[in-house]
C-alpha cells in the first residue's frame, strides 16, 4: 500500500514535464505558457503538509491515507479530461494538496506499526519507489505521449492508485485516531502561506531570475510568514507543527543533512539529463536510459544497509555515503562533450551505490528517540524538510549553470558550466560529509538492535502488525 502510494506521488511530479510540449500543442501556447502547471504542484503540495499530522491524530492514518488516495486519483483523472489550461492548473493543484498529506500519512502509518529494528528492513522496500519512479517517469512519460496522447500521463496514476485504494481499505487496520486537541488555525494559516510562498520563490527563481520582483517578493513575505509561524507554533501549547522536536539532537541533525544534503544528491539527479540533452545533444530517450543506472545503484546498496545499521550505526554509513557522492561529482565534472554513454552510466551506478548509504539512515535514525504519540508531527515536518530540499536542489543547478554561461553565449550553457556546476555540488557533498560524522548516533544503534530508545511500542505495535500488512 505505501509503496504505491509513493511511486505514483513521486513519478507524478517527474512525469507531468515531459508531457509539457504536447499540452502546449493542445491548447495553443507556448512551453513557456504552462510553467503554472510544473509549479502549482509543489506549492500545494507544500501548503498541505502542515495540516497531515492533526488529520492523521484525529481521524486516524487509515482513513487520512485512503481519503487523500482517492482525492489524488480524483485529481489525476480530472488533468486527463481538461479543457483549458485553467482548469488544468486547478485540478494539479488539487493533486498537490492530496499528495500533501500522502506522503506524511503514509509515513507516520508505517513507522507507528513496525519498531525501530523492523523500519530499517521496511525502509529497504519503500526506497523501491522512492528511485525508481524518478527514474522512470521521463521515460515511461515520452513513450506514452509519443504513442498514445498526455493525457495518458495523468490517467496512468488509475491502474496503479485504484488497486491499492481498495487493499488498503480491505486489509489496512481501522485506527479511529484520537483527540489531538483544538486544531491550530493560526498555525496553519502561516505555515500554509509560509511554505507555500517560499516553495514558488524557490521554483521560479531559477526561471524568473532571483533578482525579478516576483521572485524577491515571494522569498521575502515566505520568510517573514515563516519566522511568524515558528513564533506562534513554539507559544501555542498544542501547535500544528510541534517545532519543539527539534530539540532532539538525532532529529535535528538528520533534518539538517536532509535538507543540505538532498542538494548535491538530487541535483546530480536533475542535471544528468541537463548534461546528456544539451551539452552532447543527446534524445531524451538516451538521457532516460543513461541515468536510469543510479536507480540500480541505490536498490543494491539500501540491501547492504539494512543489514550493516544496526552493527555499526547510521553515522559511517551516511558519512562514508556522503564521501562517495563527493568522489563521484568529482568524476562527473570531469565529463565533458565526447564522453561516452557507457562512460556517464558508470558514474551514474556509482552515484547510486553512494546515495543509497543516505536514504535508509536519516530516515530511520530521525525517528530513533521520538516516541509514539509524536510519529505523526515527526513524519510531517520530515516531510517539509525533504521537500524544501528537494526544492532547493534544482533551483541551486539552474543557478550554477546560469552563473557559468557567458551572457554573449547561446541559450544552452557551455561544457565548463556544467562542469563548475558538479564541482559546487560536490563541495556541498564534503562539507554535509564532515557533518555527518559527528552524528550522535548511539540511540539509533540502540533502538535497531532492538533497545528502548523509542518508548513504550512493541507490544501494541505487535498487534497492530499482524492486522496491517504493506
Amino acid at each position: 500500500m505505501c509503496v504505491s502510494v509513493t511511486f505514483i506521488a513521486i513519478a507524478d511530479g517527474a512525469i507531468t514535464t515531459v508531457a509539457l510540449p504536447a499540452i502546449a500543442r493542445q491548447f495553443h501556447l507556448t512551453t513557456a505558457a504552462l510553467d503554472g502547471v510544473v509549479v502549482v504542484y509543489p506549492v500545494a503540495l507544500a501548503m498541505a503538509i502542515p495540516a497531515s499530522a492533526w488529520l492523521v491524530e484525529r481521524f486516524g492514518g487509515k482513513r487520512v491515507l485512503l481519503t487523500a488516495l482517492v482525492g489524488f486519483l480524483a485529481a489525476s483523472l480530472l488533468c486527463g479530461t481538461a479543457a483549458s489550461l485553467g482548469q488544468l492548473v486547478a485540478y494539479r493543484a488539487v493533486q498537490g494538496l492530496s499528495a500533501g498529506v500522502l506522503f506524511p500519512a503514509s509515513a507516520a502509518l508505517l513507522f507507528a506499526t513496525f519498531t525501530s529494528s523492523e523500519q530499517v528492513r521496511i525502509s529497504r522496500y519503500m526506497i523501491i519507489p522512492q528511485q525508481i519512479a524518478p527514474a522512470a517517469a521521463p521515460v515511461l512519460g515520452g513513450l506514452l505521449v509519443d504513442h498514445l496522447t498526455w493525457r495518458w500521463v495523468f490517467y496512468v496514476n488509475l491502474p496503479v492508485g485504484l488497486p491499492a485504494a481498495l487493499f488498503g481499505a480491505l486489509f489496512l487496520g481501522g485506527h479511529r485516531g484520537g483527540r489531538p486537541g483544538r486544531f491550530d488555525l493560526p498555525g496553519l494559516l502561516l505555515s500554509a502561506a509560509a511554505l507555500g510562498s517560499v516553495m514558488f520563490g524557490i521554483c521560479e527563481g531559477p526561471n524568473r531570475g532571483w533578482s525579478s520582483a516576483a521572485v524577491i517578493v515571494s522569498l521575502a513575505v515566505g520568510t517573514g510568514l515563516l519566522a511568524s509561524a515558528v513564533v506562534v507554533e513554539l507559544r501555542v501549547q498544542e501547535p500544528l507543527l510541534k517545532l519543539r522536536l527539534f530539540g532532539h539532537r538525532l532529529f535535528r541533525d538528520t533534518n539538517l543533512m536532509n535538507l543540505v544534503g538532498l542538494i548535491p544528491i538530487l541535483g546530480a539527479m536533475y542535471i544528468g539529463p541537463l548534461f546528456l540533452q544539451q551539452a552532447q545533444g543527446r534524445t531524451a530517450l538516451e538521457s532516460g536510459l543513461t541515468t536510469f543506472p543510479e536507480a540500480f545503484g541505490v536498490l543494491l546498496t539500501v540491501q547492504v544497509v539494512g543489514v550493516l545499521y544496526a552493527r555499526v550505526g547510521p553515522r559511517l554509513i551516511i558519512g562514508c555515503g556522503l564521501v562517495g557522492v563527493c568522489g563521484v561529482l568529482l568524476l562527473f565534472a570531469t565529463c565533458d562533450a565526447h564522453t561516452g554513454l557507457w562512460t556517464f552510466r558508470g558514474y551514474m551506478f556509482l552515484l547510486g551505490l553512494a546515495m543509497g548509504c543516505f536514504f535508509v539512515p536519516t530516515t530511520v535514525a530521525s525517528l530513533a528517540t521520538i516516541g509514539r504519540q509524536d510519529l505523526a508531527q515527526a513524519s510531517t515536518l520530515n516531510t517539509v524538510v525533504r521537500q524544501t530540499g528537494g526544492a532547493l536542489a534544482p533551483a541551486a543547478v539552474t543557478t550554477a549553470l546560469v552563473l557559468g554561461t557567458p551572457p554573449a553565449t547561446a541559450a544552452d550553457p557551455p561544457v565548463t558550466a556544467y562542469q563548475h556546476a558538479y564541482l559546487a555540488l560536490a563541495a556541498i557533498a564534503a562539507v554535509v560529509a564532515v557533518f555527518a560524522f559527528t552524528l550522535p548516533d548511539g540511540p539509533a544503534r540502540a533502538a535497531a538492535r532492538g533497545g528502548t530508545a523509542t518508548a513504550g511500542r512493541p507490544a501494541l505495535l505487535r498487534r497492530r502488525r499482524e492486522r496491517i500488512d504493506g
